[in-house]
């Protein structure tokens, strides 16, 4: 969330490495709560629900991703 935060006041050609992070960070909160429900410390129910909520911050994140990338890049 701090990645986030810092990313959405920053000016477009300093957003992109925040937002790296974020992902970077939300794909490694993903991998631990694989980790969890493989070991059963979680159950099914909580790891979809949680599981989820994640993924769809995955795809806001990659979305955010690839429109900054495109804003940044040199116009051919």
């Amino acid at each position: 969330m701090e990645a986030i935060s810092v990313a959405s006041f920053l000016q477009k050609e300093e957003k992109l490495p925040w937002i790296k992070v974020a992902v970077r960070k939300i794909d490694t909160a993903k991998l631990l709560l694989m980790v969890l429900w493989e070991t059963k410390s979680l159950d099914d129910k909580k790891y979809i629900l949680l599981s989820t909520q994640l993924e769809e911050v995955g795809k806001m994140l990659g979305g955010w991703n690839g429109q900054i990338s495109k804003q940044n890049s040199p116009a051919i």
